[in-house]
């Protein structure tokens, strides 16, 4: 693997990185729409799996040293980083143990901890990359504080934990020249994973809301790239993200996507309520699976707690400098219960409450005075500020005052630990404790509890030391109690736990009476029911399933044709299946010219008219377009709609010559001038005494939602309802209909924020064979049919003309509106299409002579 020189890379178009990786065969990522396969040599296609990972997050898996002697840098991998474990989680995980062939390289694209003068960059960057696969980002340091100080630590990541800064003292705004740095900074990690990428193999992972922006430049670069991300931190519900003025560029990166991962089902409900509520996105579950349709692409949702390193932790509890230090704090607590914190310097941690809970469980039990002490480890804080500093004094300040009331000689209540602390040190307090507190008021995932777990579960090492201070001198009972956070990530996943509210001081207090004097066999019970879950989901079977979820979710990407559509951040790329295609205005014309008996039919709502307007009625221009139409006498022309008679007959008395099919077929005119009929025999619609109390009785539950009653339907529309409450209540709404109605005639269906109630057999599919059977008993059955629509009561007509009267005529153009799953083979983007197109037949067909056709009557 070579990397290119931060000089020649400059060179470089950066709209265009096909041409930096240098293979010997022709890229197979497709500049122009179509399709292309993977092949062998053989011709068959080949599993697509096997090309490397590039693990991306802010900050590379190394610890710098600058040696004063060679005035050089030196790096070793750094065990505490979050990503270190995935390289040997990826190439060992338990689903590669059926393989012969080892896991996949993993190459590391990040920033470092320290800053290395422009004049050794490129030195140090080559070095990583030969010696431990790292790709380092540099950053100057105008943008590296912005990005990460500003943007990400104080603005972004308070935001996420549900912090508004209402006032400059609560929190920063947001600053447009943060915003700038955080967009900039993701570009260069795009940048360096341009450097080494192979876009038609590889697989990129990125990690954490630090670069949430960074998909969409990767998607810019290549269409197909494979890209997933996790989100390491909270993802807060919709009232809180709305407040982002950024947060639609911030949704449409995270889109651009193929998978991405949540700890909690929680942070990712509140991320599909605001891709529904933000971008009018609806989420679907399919065979356990969740995703959102996104312009053609399906953006995977993965939801799975991260895990611990089980080997790097067994490794530490064994090594000497582990037993040595457990023999010391053994010798230091003896007699005595501790009482463990283990929590970074922020302001989400709720250490103070944890000191205030403390306080009050010596003054309720003054039995555990001198007996009980709670052990506080500091990690240092990741950012500076004056909110750091005011939490350090206020923690000191109720540490202080405990102490002080507590305290006497050789006993105080609240010991400090400031870090930064060795793991192997962090270990052996975890081995001493008999109880662990997590008492965040927000918190991502936090693995302090899992690490602890593993532990107390002890080994041959440990057990020798414990023995000599157990009370019978036996070996020490894998035992363990937890008491955590309900807003944490981990809280889920701990069902032997101990769950409080950290704001509910008294709750937290007696929590840490009940962890101290439970019985042992109970604790030992919470124990073994921890081990055994956290042992089976540590970090190679979270990365493996991580792994594997990316690997399906990008399984298609060489069956679709793309296009990239959109400017800045708001880029997407539109995916189509092979034979689905945008309908061209000078094909269909071409057609339209050559043929002599046409059927048209368009759907109204979504097609012909926006459904954002609210004055419905149709344009004068509509109108116009389709007198012309209908006027031409080779043309038969319909608007096929679920609307009642009684809306679209006055809207199209003008269009003399123009159908209307109304309420899905169910009432057809042949022209303005005649009578509406029912086609078939009336209807029993009796149902109706029991179909709309129930819809009345969820109607005044929604508010926003109303009843539309048609001669032969109800229809209960949510469109003005609560998004999430709106989708729901129609869920409901649907199985009670469905239960209620079971034994009448009709059909209850689900549609575009709707709910609606119709009479069986009547289908916007019978309105073709109608329409159809006509044309061909005047003899003059249809050399051209064109049918428009945009919603699902469409696909019947799609359907019906595609296994129907797709052999036989000359020229069928079935066409939804909008890139999406549909029956239908072409597309037009919106409804500004759609008239584009009906304005190029309607030119045709205004200078026709009057006497080259036939007009269809009645048949019913």
């Amino acid at each position: 693997m070579t990397m290119l020189s931060r000089s020649s890379f400059n060179l470089l178009n950066l709209d265009d990185y096909s041409c930096v990786i240098d293979r010997p065969r022709i890229p197979r990522v497709m500049t122009v729409p179509g399709i292309l396969f993977e092949e062998d040599e053989n011709g068959e296609n080949r599993n697509l799996t096997s090309g490397k990972r590039i693990i991306v997050a802010n900050q590379l898996p190394l610890k710098a040293m600058f040696d004063v002697n060679t005035k050089k840098w030196l790096f070793e991998y750094d065990p505490d980083s979050l990503i270190f474990p995935l390289k040997s989680g990826l190439q060992t995980g338990p689903r590669l143990e059926s393989r012969s062939q080892p896991g996949p390289d993993c190459v590391f694209v990040g920033s470092l901890s320290v800053d290395i003068h422009p004049s050794e960059q490129e030195e140090v960057a080559q070095m990583l990359l030969e010696k431990f696969q790292c790709v380092p980002t540099f950053l100057n340091l105008e943008v590296q504080n912005n990005y990460y100080h500003g943007f990400c630590k104080h603005y972004l990541w308070p935001t996420f934990h549900y912090m508004l800064p209402i006032t400059r003292t609560s929190g920063v705004r947001f600053d447009k020249v943060a915003w700038q740095a955080y967009v900039s900074a993701n570009k260069v990690f795009a940048d360096k994973v341009m450097e080494v990428i192979n876009p038609d193999e590889d697989y990129v992972w990125i990690h954490d809301y630090h670069l949430m922006v960074m998909p969409t430049f990767l998607r810019k670069r290549f269409h197909r790239i494979r890209v997933g991300f996790f989100l390491h931190s909270p993802f807060p519900s919709s009232e809180i993200y709305r407040t982002i003025p950024v947060r639609d560029e911030i949704l449409r990166a995270l889109l651009n996507c193929d998978l991405i991962g949540f700890h909690t089902f929680d942070y990712a409900r509140h991320f599909l309520s605001c891709c529904s509520r933000m971008l009018g996105l609806d989420y679907k579950s399919k065979r356990g699976y969740i995703g959102l349709e996104y312009y053609g692409r399906t953006v995977s949702i993965k939801i799975l707690p991260y895990g611990i390193d089980m080997g790097q932790i067994e490794s530490v509890k064994s090594s000497p400098k582990t037993v040595t230090k457990v023999e010391e704090l053994s010798r230091r607590y003896d007699g005595k219960v501790v009482v463990l914190g283990v929590d970074d310097m922020d302001m989400f941690k709720g250490i103070s409450l944890k000191f205030l809970a403390f306080r009050d469980l010596l003054e309720n039990y003054p039995s555990l005075r001198g007996l009980v002490v709670l052990v506080q480890i500091l990690n240092p804080a990741r950012s500076q500020g004056q909110d750091v500093q005011e939490l350090e004094k206020e923690m000191h300040n109720v540490a202080r005052e405990v102490n002080r009331r507590f305290s006497f000689e050789g006993y105080d209540p609240i010991v400090f630990i400031t870090g930064p602390v060795s793991i192997s040190d962090k270990v052996a307090y975890y081995s001493i404790a008999e109880c662990v507190v997590v008492n965040a008021v927000r918190d991502g995932m936090n693995l302090v509890p899992y690490k602890y777990t593993v532990s107390r579960q002890g080994n041959s090492e440990l057990d020798e030391v414990f023995r000599r201070y157990e009370p019978h001198g036996d070996t020490k009972p894998k035992r363990s109690i937890i008491i955590v956070s309900e807003f944490i990530g981990c809280s889920p996943s701990l069902s032997g736990a101990i769950r409080v509210n950290p704001w509910n001081i008294d709750s937290v207090t007696e929590a840490m009476n009940l962890a101290i004097t439970m019985p042992e066999k109970e604790k030992e019970m919470r124990h073994e029911k921890h081990y055994k879950y956290i042992s089976s989901h540590d970090v190679a079977y979270w990365a493996n399933s991580f792994d594997q979820d990316l690997e399906r979710a990008c399984k298609e990407h060489f069956h679709k044709r793309c296009w990239g559509v959109g400017f800045g951040l708001n880029f997407r790329v539109v995916a189509l299946g092979p034979n689905f295609r945008k309908l061209s205005v000078e094909h269909i014309v071409s057609s339209y010219n050559k043929t002599s008996s046409r059927l048209i039919l368009l759907d109204y709502d979504g097609t012909v008219m926006s459904r954002c307007l609210i004055d419905k009625s149709p344009s004068k221009e509509v109108i116009s377009i389709l007198n012309n139409l209908s006027n031409d006498p080779k043309n038969v022309v319909f608007i096929v709609s679920g609307r009642g008679k009684d809306v679209l007959g006055p809207w199209f008395d003008p269009c003399k010559k123009l159908g209307l099919s109304a309420e899905h077929g169910y009432f057809t005119r042949w022209t303005a001038d005649a009578d509406w009929e029912s086609c078939g025999t009336m209807v029993d619609v009796e149902w109706k005494k029991v179909a709309l109390p129930v819809m009345e009785h969820y109607t005044e539950a929604t508010d926003g939602s109303f009843i539309e009653q048609k001669e032969s339907a109800l229809v209960w529309h949510h469109q003005e309802a609560d998004p999430d409450f709106g989708t729901w209540q129609s869920k409901e709404l649907l199985d009670h209909l469905e239960s209620v109605l079971a034994n009448e005639p009709v059909v209850v269906k689900r549609g575009q924020q709707i709910v609606e109630v119709n009479p069986q057999g009547v289908s916007k599919g019978g309105v073709v064979d109608l329409l159809v059977t006509t044309m061909k008993s005047r003899g003059r059955p249809p050399d051209f049919v064109l049918c428009i629509g945009d919603d699902q009561s469409d696909e019947d007509m799609f359907e019906k003309i595609s296994s129907s009267l797709g052999n036989g005529i000359a020229e069928v153009f079935a066409c939804t509106v909008g890139q999406k799953p549909s029956m239908a083979k072409y597309y037009l983007d919106d409804t500004v299409d759609v008239i584009k197109m009906l304005h190029g037949l309607e030119e045709s067909s205004i200078h026709v002579p009057k006497s080259a056709g036939f007009h269809v009557e009645s048949q019913c």
